[in-house]
């Protein structure tokens, strides 16, 4: 969990390679080359019109929070095993896709949750197996690299 943040850490000081591909009146989304894995990184950006505090309380990943009720694709979310008071075990379920096309799939993550002295809180899992979470036969078992959320405070 701790390699997973760092990663994230890392990722947000360095600038370089982002290419935009995507972007509305609120959101801009960009994408760079993984120097990890043969694929892409996609971070995406925005400013809500909200206290740090209560943008938090939408994507922390916690059982019973608010992201399976805003976020389509999260259809449930559970922690298997509470490491300690900031790092869970976590199983993520999404629904199917593109008509049924693109199976449901299951994640099984270690997350760790963090605040920084600037106020920044950060979410960040990576893919692990748990013997309390073996795959669902009706499930695809998917496979996280470092990912997660910053939530960082602008003045005003």
């Amino acid at each position: 969990a701790e390699a997973a943040a760092e990663q994230l850490r890392l990722y947000r000081r360095d600038p370089d390679g982002w290419r935009g591909c995507r972007s509305t009146g609120e959101v801009a989304v960009s994408w760079r080359p993984s120097a990890e894995f043969a694929g892409n990184l996609y971070k995406g950006e925005g400013i809500l019109p909200a206290s740090p505090q209560n943008v938090w309380e939408c994507i922390k990943p916690v059982a019973g929070g608010l992201r399976t009720k805003w976020d389509q694709n999260v259809k449930d979310f559970e922690v298997i095993e509470a490491i300690s008071d900031t790092v869970s075990i976590c199983r993520t379920t999404t629904p199917s896709a593109c008509m049924r096309i693109i199976s449901p799939r299951e994640f099984v993550d270690v997350v760790v949750m963090k605040q920084y002295e600037d106020g920044t809180m950060l979410s960040a899992a990576t893919n692990v197996e748990h013997p309390l979470c073996p795959p669902q036969p009706n499930l695809v078992r998917g496979f996280n690299y470092p990912c997660g959320c910053f939530c960082i405070p602008v003045p005003g």
